[in-house]
C-alpha cells in the first residue's frame, strides 16, 4: 500500500474504538493494523496463545488467537512473539511484515518490520520503545490521501498520540505532516 498513517495509543478500549471508527469510515479490516501487549494470561486480549518459534521469528499471526469484539473483526488476527518485547496480538499488514520471510530474526523484530513497512529508522526505534513501555500500535493503510487524512481525525479525536506518516509516493504530503512524526 502506498500510504498508511500509524499512532501509539495505551488502552485495548482505544484501539477498538479507533478500529471501529476505521471501519465505519470506510477501511476494510486488511488496511488496519494492530500491535497490542499480549495479556493473555489476565485473558485481557486473547484466549488461546502460540509459542514462539525456535529462531526468535514473529509467528503465529496466521492462525492467531481469538480476540473478540471488534478486534476480532481484523485480517489475519492472531498471537505472535516479537524478539526482545514478548508476545502481542497483531493483525492486518504489521502482523504480515513481522510474520513473513523471517523478519523478526533477519532484520530486528519490530525496528526492522516498520522499516520494511517505509516508517525512518529513528521513528521506527522510537516506536519500538514506546511498545516496550506497554503502548498499542494502530495503523491504517490506504492509496487515498483522502482516507489517510480522516485515519489521521480518527486518531487524533480519540487520543492518540506520535501520529507518523509513511508515503511511497507522495512526498509533499508526508512533508506538509512533518511536524506530527514521532
Amino acid at each position: 500500500m502506498a500510504q498508511a498513517v500509524f499512532c501509539l495509543i495505551e488502552t485495548r478500549g482505544q484501539a477498538e474504538e479507533i478500529v471501529d471508527e476505521l471501519k465505519s469510515a470506510g477501511f476494510r479490516k486488511d488496511q488496519i493494523s494492530v500491535l497490542l501487549p499480549d495479556k493473555s494470561d489476565t485473558k485481557e486480549f486473547a484466549k488461546k496463545k502460540h509459542t514462539k518459534a525456535p529462531e526468535g521469528a514473529a509467528t503465529g499471526a496466521a492462525t492467531g488467537g481469538v480476540v473478540g469484539g471488534v478486534l476480532g473483526w481484523l485480517a489475519g488476527i492472531g498471537s505472535l512473539t516479537i524478539p526482545g518485547l514478548g508476545p502481542f496480538i497483531a493483525a492486518g499488514p504489521l502482523a504480515a511484515a513481522l510474520a513473513g520471510a523471517g523478519a523478526g530474526a533477519a532484520v530486528g523484530g519490530l525496528t526492522g518490520a516498520l522499516i520494511g513497512l517505509g516508517i525512518p529508522e529513528a521513528e521506527a526505534k522510537e516506536y519500538e520503545k514506546k511498545i516496550k513501555q506497554g503502548n498499542a500500535l494502530v495503523s491504517a493503510h490506504s492509496n487515498d490521501p483522502e482516507q489517510c487524512e480522516r485515519a489521521e481525525e480518527i486518531f487524533e479525536r480519540l487520543g492518540a498520540r506520535d501520529v507518523s506518516y509513511i508515503q511511497e509516493s507522495d512526498v509533499p504530503y508526508r512533508e506538509k505532516h512533518k511536524e506530527r512524526h514521532v
